[in-house]
């Protein structure tokens, strides 16, 4: 009897361990009056640092205004491509807001909010390298962030390219701009921002790899944040506040965008 009671006393602490475990981020952080946002700061102009290094894009606008509607305080931290989803996985942030492309993979691992943002994934180089796919890589050197949509897109469309991973995107971009690497994969917008602040480094589009709208990121079954994520957008759309974002830092109106 003793072991049996034993045994339902374990079941219960293992129940409650895993409700623990799944407890409802979105109270947590109505209750405790903060939300952790990773943002990035190497992706201009979703993220990056002015001349006083304070944060500044469209991602770190967004996430001030996700803390505004909830009515909490805003801790960001800074992230990359490709630990994106490790800091959601190990609960180091409770929200990811940084340009990122949804893919089946990746939804196997967090949940995805509705998208936020139109872009495409595209290869960049100079005018004189004839590229126009992944077929025709050839033995060109392509940087590339490791762990973000563009680098794993390549690596399975072209597994012996070669590909330069970097840590981040602006490692990347560096290893093109200074001519260690002969193209670059990125996102439309961040090579479109690069371009003007490197009016002497061509970026002529060589192919894109696909359209790819930004969404954000939460921890797996977190519905109500994700659904909670989801009206913001959609209110926020409807008032234009995402198409003002849209427009000054991507110079473009928001066009309607597919929902999930």
């Amino acid at each position: 009897m003793r072991s049996l009671i034993a045994g339902f006393a374990a079941l219960a602490i293992a129940a409650f361990g895993a409700a623990e475990a799944k407890a409802d981020k979105l109270q947590d952080i109505l209750s405790k009056g903060v939300v952790r946002i990773g943002v990035p700061l190497d992706a201009p102009p979703f993220g990056a640092q002015d001349a006083d290094r304070k944060p500044v894009g469209f991602d770190i606008e967004m996430a001030e205004m996700v803390a505004k509607g909830l009515g909490v305080k805003l801790e960001m931290q800074q992230i990359t491509g490709a630990n994106r989803i490790p800091f959601l996985l190990t609960d180091k942030v409770d929200i990811v807001i940084s340009v990122m492309g949804l893919s089946p993979e990746r939804a196997r691992q967090i949940m995805f909010t509705a998208p936020y943002a139109d872009t495409f994934l595209a290869v960049y180089g100079p005018k004189s390298i004839n590229v126009t796919s992944t077929e025709t890589l050839g033995s060109h050197r392509i940087a590339a962030a490791k762990g973000t949509t563009q680098e794993l897109a390549i690596s399975a469309a072209a597994p012996k390219a070669n590909i330069m991973r970097t840590e981040d995107d602006a490692t990347a971009a560096a290893a093109y701009i200074t001519g260690q690497a002969d193209l670059f994969a990125t996102n439309s917008t961040v090579a479109q921002a690069l371009s003007k602040q490197n009016p002497n480094k061509e970026f002529d589009r060589k192919f894109v790899i696909r359209r790819s709208p930004a969404h954000m990121g939460v921890q797996m079954d977190q519905h109500n944040l994700v659904r909670w994520l989801d009206s913001f957008i959609f209110f926020n759309s409807m008032n234009g506040e995402i198409d003002r974002l849209h427009k000054k830092y991507l110079g473009i109106p928001l066009d309607p965008l597919p929902t999930l």
